[in-house]
Parts: C-alpha cells; structure tokens; sequence
C-alpha cells in the first residue's frame, strides 16, 4: 500500500515553494514543459516590474530567499503573502490569485483584430497561478490532463467569485510523483481529478478573499479593472469535410 505524501509548502521574501524531491512537472509557464525537480517556485514580482531577462531574475529570487533547489517558476504580480493551499486525498494546490488584468470571453463579441504579436509592455498586478501536486505516478496523458483539470476547475470558480474566467497571465504547474500507485487518468469523474478540482475551487477562493478581502477594490467589469483584454474577433465556423469510405471525398 502507498501512502500520501503531501509536498512542502513555505513562503519566503515573496517566493512561495512548493517542494516534493523526487517530482515530475509540467508547466505551462515561462521556461514550461516537463522537468524533474524536488520543487516548483511562485515568484511575486513588483508593480512596474519590466524585467525581461527572466532566468537571470529567478536565479536572483530564489537565491534572495535561500532556496537553492531548481525547478520550474511561475511569475505573479500578487503578493506571496495571499498565496493560499488546499489538501483532499492524494492531491495538494497552492494559489495566488489577482484579477486586475482580467482576459474577458463574450459569447456574442463585437467583432474585432487579433492582439499583435508582441504582448503589451504593461505590468499587470493580477494573475492567477494554480500549482497542484498528485501523489500518484501518472500516466503521460493523465499529467498533462492534470493541467486541464486544474484550469477548468481555476476558469469555473473565478467566473462564480469575479465574473472572469481567468486573466490575461495565468499558468498551471502540475506535478506527480514518478514512483508512486500508478493512475491511468486524471480526469473529473477520478479521483485524481476530482480532488484536483476541490483543491483548486478552495486555494483560489481563498487567495481571492485574501487579496480582496471584502471584495471592494476588486474590479466588477473589464472597464473597471486597470488592465484586460476581451476577445471580440470572431472566428469562421466550418464542418470538416465528409470523406467516403474509400478515402476519397464525397460531394
């Protein structure tokens, strides 16, 4: 029989680790992908921040705060203090939580451009970073499902507590342990993936609370919030074309 083993989690000079030695990641951040690592970083970064040589500056901020463990980092403009866990069965999350750069989807857009290709040169102060840790060994598809779990479960409950489904710098890390009970999926009718969901609904509901407190200061609208975006282009619907059993295509 297993037992769970839950990661450590410390927060220190505005970095929050999320350590578990022996771990498998995936991320979908800065530097993303698969990586093995005892820990994975949420970094804070200040208002106006505008560094660009990001290995450099986590380098600098891991060191600042003396954890010397590489592994792969998040950035967020929220303050590490409002970082909060959550705990169901095998799984643990950690949370930081901001929307002032809410990323707004209309279901009826205006019509519109796409964004250019380079992202804009502001430095929101939201984010919303979602690290989740399985205690099982899980199979390639069921990691990276891991990461659509987490943020569906991450979009539902930011639309039930602010409206949005999420803002304009979110990213996932999701991690497993490569020795542990073996799971063959992840999704939302598993274990796995359930707990995901109830850890992530609880660390981002208390992340919010924690950095809105009575939700005053935070933004009711896009025209509200100092930074976002809405997704008003309009893409062209088609049905794939139906092929004959031969290969050929029909008319």
């Amino acid at each position: 029989m297993f037992a769970v083993s839950s990661p450590a989690i410390r927060r220190r000079d505005g970095v929050v680790r999320f350590a578990r030695p022996g771990a498998e990641w995936l991320s979908t951040g800065w530097n993303g992908g698969r990586r093995r690592a005892d820990c994975a970083y949420n970094v804070s970064v200040p208002e106006g921040w505008a560094r660009t040589d990001l290995g450099a500056y986590a380098d600098e901020r891991l060191e600042r705060a003396g954890f010397e463990d590489p592994g792969p980092v998040l950035f967020t403009g929220v303050d590490a203090d409002h970082a909060r866990g959550a705990r169901c069965g095998p799984v643990t999350a950690c949370a930081t939580a901001g929307v002032s750069n809410p990323a707004v989807l209309p279901m009826v857009p205006a019509g519109g451009t796409l964004p250019g290709a380079e992202p804009s040169s502001d430095s929101p102060a939201g984010t919303v970073n979602v690290l989740v840790y399985a205690d099982r060994r899980l199979a390639d598809g069921a990691l990276a499902n891991l990461v659509a779990v987490a943020a569906e479960a991450k979009a539902a409950t930011l639309l039930a507590e602010t409206g949005f489904p999420g803002t304009t710098t979110d990213a996932v890390v999701a991690g497993h342990d490569p020795d542990g009970e073996p799971a063959a999926f992840s999704g939302s009718a598993t274990p796995i993936g359930a707990a995901t969901r109830a850890c992530v609904r609880e660390a981002v509901r208390a992340s919010l609370r924690a950095r809105y407190g009575d939700g005053d200061d935070r933004p009711e609208s896009l025209a509200d919030a100092p930074y976002g975006v809405s997704t008003d282009a309009r893409a062209q619907v088609f049905e794939p074309a139906l092929e004959d059993p031969d290969g050929g295509r029909e008319r």
